[in-house]
């Protein structure tokens, strides 16, 4: 009989990392295939080298506008969405039974809005932490608050 295989997802905006754990006591193992990286560019390098010009509403002035969006924050979204492909692919492969994600607050909401209904019922716990710069071996304290490694 196949035990409860239970996939941990350790991510911030640029990076992530996966692990399974297949029971009590049995530690975080690496998901093979599962580091993601992305960009992690400052938002002045992302956008254009100088941003348009327009005229003032009354007057003869101009000034610089301003983007509609944060193009850091897009990036960090698209990311986000790229994890969550990967997860919902790994749970068509019935991969994974549960699921815990950890990631610092903006992350982790947009890796849950990321997350399709069939994944986002795999969840079993989440954890509001920034974990990403922890090696492997230091993370089984800070999860063990919410999955028993």
């Amino acid at each position: 009989m196949k035990g409860t295989v239970t996939w941990v997802v350790v991510a911030d905006g640029a990076r992530a990392r996966l692990f399974a754990n297949n029971g009590p006591g049995k530690g975080l193992t690496a998901v093979p295939n599962g580091t993601f990286s992305g960009p992690n560019a400052a938002a002045r390098d992302i956008g254009s080298d100088r941003p348009g010009r327009t005229f003032d509403s009354a007057g003869d002035g101009r000034h610089a506008k301003e983007p509609r969006s944060d193009p850091q924050r897009t990036e960090k979204r698209d990311f986000v969405h790229t994890v969550a492909q990967h997860l919902r692919h790994a749970h068509n492969r019935q991969a994974y039974d549960r699921l815990v994600l950890v990631a610092p607050p903006q992350a982790l909401g947009d890796l849950r809005a990321s997350l399709d209904n069939g994944v986002r019922a795999k969840i079993s716990a989440e954890l509001n932490k920034d974990l990403t710069h922890l090696k492997d071996h230091e993370l089984a304290e800070p999860i063990g608050k919410v999955l028993a490694v």
